[in-house]
């Protein structure tokens, strides 16, 4: 009954640990995914005063606006195809190195849209020589900010999120499948062990090396008689010769196996 009721038990345990392995990489990936979409588009304009009737807009992209966000994305796409194949150890690890990409993708949007000139004074450098902080600001004033900047605080939020459940559900992911273990051999009585040579070595333990051999531990060899049931030999001569004539044509029964060879 305990087994019957057990094993319903683990099952359903080991599905949902596997739906929460899952759906916890799946949200790492897009997260990563959408944070590097967003570092590709338009995160807003500038507006250059060359004159006073004159006005320039200048575009700034997000790999001008957060630099960083390239890398720190294709950091969370690698770590999403890590935990798929880490133990609990270096989960937690993993959980860990999640918190902080998520926590640098927020830095670096809230930054962005704290600061947009800021962030776009290399945009402004490169259409008009001017470099320096404080010049950049006399000849610039914001003129737009798409949605891009504040979705990627939501990505950079999830991402923490996602880390920190990495670390909570630990224990509850399954194991790593057989391929990325050890391989372990398991013998006909269930035991299971690495090393092959287990089973061998207790198998072949209980039997001695001659027990179906009918000499003295060397195949083929028959016991020669001990002392005490040998026949006194010392004291008849003509015993010894017929005893020693006997054993020869043993000897010679047993190699020709009864038939004569000179025939």
């Amino acid at each position: 009954m305990t087994g019957a009721v057990t094993n319903p038990e683990r099952s359903t345990a080991e599905r949902s640990g596997r739906r929460l392995k899952l759906l916890t990489i799946l949200v790492v990936l897009v997260a990563s995914g959408l944070t590097f979409l967003a570092w590709s588009q338009s995160w807003g304009s500038l507006t250059l005063i060359a004159g006073s009737n004159t006005e320039t807009t200048l575009d700034v992209p997000g790999s001008a606006a957060a630099p960083a966000l390239s890398a720190l994305s294709l950091a969370g796409l690698a770590l999403a195809g890590a935990l798929a194949i880490a133990g609990p150890l270096i989960r937690i690890v993993l959980g860990a190195l999640e918190v902080l990409l998520g926590a640098s993708v927020l830095w670096s949007a809230i930054g962005a849209i704290a600061d947009p000139v800021g962030v776009g004074a290399s945009v402004v450098t490169s259409s008009t020589g001017v470099a320096g902080t404080a010049s950049i600001r006399e000849l610039v004033t914001p003129a737009s900010t798409s949605v891009w900047p504040a979705l990627t605080v939501l990505f950079g939020a999830v991402m923490v999120l996602a880390g920190l459940l990495i670390i909570a559900t630990v224990r509850r992911w399954p194991a790593a499948g057989r391929r990325y273990q050890a391989v372990t051999f398991e013998g006909a009585d269930g035991r299971r062990s690495s090393d092959p040579g287990d089973f061998f070595d207790e198998e072949m333990g209980d039997e001695q090396p001659g027990d179906d051999e009918p000499g003295d531990g060397q195949p083929g060899r028959k016991n020669a008689p001990d002392a005490a049931s040998a026949p006194e030999t010392a004291d008849d001569p003509e015993g010894a010769a017929t005893l020693s004539r006997d054993t020869a044509v043993d000897n010679w029964d047993d190699l020709t196996r009864g038939t004569d060879p000179t025939r």
